[in-house]
């Protein structure tokens, strides 16, 4: 289009960059509902993508539509809406078709390479926004007591052995 990479195009790609990286943080975390639910890597994937593809295709296509009198601006500054309607227009559409095809398979890839492996000591599965939702409940006070209780034995232990 003859404009260049200026202040403006690169603002254009830090915002391409939240809102891309939102839809894939969507995505994922369907994905790993999903396969946590007992769905296979693959089927969980799929599901990812498939759950967000209508949402994300809209808010796309609705930033895209709003970006268009920047793309087609004229008079004065017209080249820095120009420029930052194109970047950011041109960013969205290949981000989006990309980003529907390339994360869940990115989920696949990375699900197989970890798929054997254990947590580390002390690391605990749910996510903290899980734990903070689940924290109001009793089921959950109960879990962190005995969590708690574990502590403290091992706690002692150690103790009792540093005292021998």
């Amino acid at each position: 289009m003859g404009l260049n990479n200026d202040i403006y195009a690169q603002i254009g790609m830090i915002m391409l960059v939240g809102l891309l990286g939102k839809n894939a943080v969507l995505i994922v975390e369907f994905a790993i509902q999903k396969h946590n639910q007992g769905a296979t890597l693959i089927e969980a994937a799929v599901e990812g993508a498939r759950t967000r593809f209508r949402p994300i295709l809209m808010t796309s296509f609705a930033f895209i539509a709003g970006l268009v009198p920047l793309v087609r601006a004229t008079g004065a500054g017209a080249v820095g809406n120009r420029t930052i309607g194109s970047s950011s227009l041109g960013g969205m559409l290949l981000g989006t078709i990309f980003g529907v095809i390339v994360v869940p398979g990115l989920y696949y890839v990375f699900g197989k390479m970890s798929e054997g492996r254990k947590l580390i000591q002390d690391e605990d599965q749910n996510p903290l926004t899980e734990d903070i939702v689940e924290g109001d409940s009793e089921a959950s006070l109960l879990k962190k007591i005995q969590k708690l209780n574990v502590l403290l034995k091992i706690a002692k232990r150690k103790r009792n052995a540093n005292e021998k």
